[in-house]
């Protein structure tokens, strides 16, 4: 069941791409990471009541930067759902762990001595080797020339999550429940989108448009459930690694729902993209092998 609740979650977060990439028609990226925030707020307060978890907290610091680089990576990748295909923009994001990969080989060559032995991060390194390299075969030949900006933004957005994703780590180790975190990530949704509406303004209003609204928050909000659930009984191998069907979920709406075509290479970049974020995910569960779940 740990493994279906993760797939199930997967589904649910490539479905709320798709409402997004349909809404950002009318919408910008802080009106949708307002109402998303909003939706996650009342979500998320509804499951901490029903799992008895106070939202009083001792470390407000820690959740305000968590909040912080989540909301910009949330924007990034919304962004680059708007401007990119959504298979595009879908992998770019799961490369979070490629990135945590790729700190984890630079914090070790800071702190190497040489005089200590030989560096033993040859995994990690092809871990991101082979990350990148589907992210040079996916990008080339499924993106125009005017997409290359929105392509910088999508790769943000998973190197931004990747610093989100260590703070959720941090929060975790000092016993913060994951109900918790995610509630004030959705606290911080909603303040950085109504800054970001007050900026750039307010789209017009119809409710045939604002329909799309409220499953963005509502597919979000369940995704999250299923993921708390499958990660419910300790973080498997598999379980952890089956967030990447994700990709196979968006590749399909992708194709099905927007005519997109993907090039042999675009898919090749992204398996690689896939087998990379796996692999990094299994080397990442020997040294945290409580780690808490990704968030999309």
């Amino acid at each position: 069941m740990q493994a279906l609740w993760m797939i199930l979650a997967a589904f649910s977060f490539a479905s709320m791409a798709v409402c997004v990439k349909i809404a950002a028609a009318w919408f910008n990226s802080s009106e949708l990471v307002f109402w998303r925030g909003v939706l996650g707020m009342v979500f998320m307060w509804l499951l901490a009541r029903h799992q008895g978890v106070g939202l009083r907290t001792n470390y407000p610091s820690m959740h305000a930067w968590r909040s912080l680089v989540g909301v910009l990576s949330l924007g990034a990748w919304f962004y680059a759902i708007a401007g990119l295909p959504l298979a595009t923009a879908m992998t770019l994001n799961y490369m979070s762990s490629v990135w945590v990969a790729a700190f984890l080989v630079g914090g070790a060559l800071l702190a190497w001595n040489p005089r200590t032995g030989p560096l033993r991060q040859g995994p990690h390194v092809l871990a991101v080797l082979a990350g990148f390299a589907g992210v040079v075969l996916m990008l080339r030949p499924t993106i125009d020339q005017n997409q290359v900006f929105a392509g910088v933004v999508g790769l943000l957005s998973g190197l931004i999550s990747a610093f989100a994703y260590m703070q959720v780590m941090a929060l975790g180790r000092i016993g913060e429940p994951e109900s918790r975190t995610v509630f004030y990530f959705a606290v911080g949704s909603t303040v950085a989108g109504a800054i970001g509406m007050a900026l750039t303004g307010v789209s017009g209003w119809t409710w045939t448009h604002a329909a799309w609204l409220l499953p963005v928050g509502v597919l979000a909000s369940l995704g999250q459930w299923c993921m708390t659930r499958a990660y419910s009984h300790g973080a498997t191998l598999v379980v952890a690694s089956l967030q990447y069907s994700g990709i196979v979920f968006g590749a399909f709406y992708s194709v099905v729902l927007f005519g997109d075509t993907i090039a042999p290479m675009g898919w090749l970049g992204m398996a690689l993209i896939v087998g990379s974020g796996v692999a990094a995910t299994i080397l990442r569960s020997h040294a945290a092998p409580d780690a808490p779940a990704e968030e999309h």
